[in-house]
């Protein structure tokens, strides 16, 4: 079983006046249980739609979609899911205790319940020692945490944050980041969708990218960054010979002055290409690894794709 399973999942808005437009096409997904799972694309990419669908805000025009086994829209979906949405509104004349029991109530938890989790949860985020404070009171960051803490009374199996970090300092990403890795230590599915890709970097196991609705890339992170890994090379002594060595191990993408950038094949190649350089009279005066990154991989797909 998944966390979350789409098959050939559809979404075509029709109108009277204007052709239908696809927003989501034929999207093929899963989300393993205990992931913390990227959901990226560039605007208009077809995410918030999709999300739309899982919630059971929107009916698909056709394929399927499965949570935890469960169809999207059947009654039970709504009690494993926990959403916090890009543009929460908060209310921001109450105390944050008040604001959480507000939402325990729409979720129809009985007070008996509501008391432990709203204790629980603003424990998890932090913020039991603002449990009365007002909300207007809160800085950007905490109102994040407040959200996700909302997101979590029903202690969901599945949470699903639309950008969590938008708009943060970096202390503030820093503690939702931590949030979301705490989450997953839980055994609670993390379905992130984010445009701050070295947030998402640092954060998920595997991400899938959607471009005109249509799921053009998905993969483990650790797979897909691992290669290819290349090398910035700066000699002492630059000579055009050093190229010829280096393409035996790998790739030599560009020369500028005394460096050489090579994209090596594998990790276990750069002792060899080092020592061969050394040598052969080169003398080194630093090299530096460079890793492929999810941002690099996000352009590079996004790009063809428009090609």
């Amino acid at each position: 079983m998944w966390a979350i399973e789409m098959d050939g999942l559809t979404k075509v808005f029709r109108s009277l006046w204007r052709k239908p437009v696809v927003a989501v096409q034929d999207l093929n997904l899963k989300v393993p249980i205990g992931s913390v799972f990227g959901f990226l694309g560039p605007n208009g990419a077809g995410k918030t739609t999709t999300l739309n669908l899982l919630l059971g805000n929107l009916r698909p025009t056709r394929g399927t979609g499965r949570i935890f086994g469960y169809p999207i829209g059947n009654p039970e979906v709504p009690r494993l899911i926990g959403y916090l949405p890009e543009k929460f509104q908060f209310h921001d004349f109450l105390t944050a205790e008040e604001f959480l029991d507000f939402h325990a109530r729409l979720l129809g938890l009985p007070s008996s319940v509501r008391r432990q989790r709203i204790d629980a949860v603003l424990e998890f985020v932090g913020l039991q020692e603002r449990r009365r404070s007002k909300v207007r009171e809160f800085s950007r960051g905490m109102l994040q945490r407040l959200g996700i803490a909302q997101a979590l009374l029903n202690e969901p199996k599945l949470v699903i944050l639309d950008e969590p970090t938008s708009a943060l300092d970096p202390l503030g990403r820093w503690e939702v980041r931590n949030l979301i890795l705490r989450l997953k230590e839980q055994g609670v599915t993390v379905f992130l969708n984010s445009h701050l890709l070295s947030e998402v970097e640092m954060t998920c196991d595997a991400v899938a990218i959607l471009n005109k609705g249509q799921l053009v890339f998905q993969g483990k992170l650790d797979e897909l960054l691992s290669e290819p890994l290349e090398l910035d090379i700066r000699f002492q002594n630059p000579s055009p010979s050093w190229q010829d060595i280096a393409v035996k191990w790998g790739t030599v993408v560009g020369v500028n002055g005394d460096m050489l950038t090579v994209r090596v094949r594998t990790e276990d190649a750069i002792p060899d290409l080092i020592a061969a350089l050394v040598s052969n009279g080169a003398r080194l005066m630093s090299v530096v690894p460079k890793r492929f990154s999810l941002e690099d991989l996000f352009v590079q797909v996004i790009r063809n794709e428009l090609r």
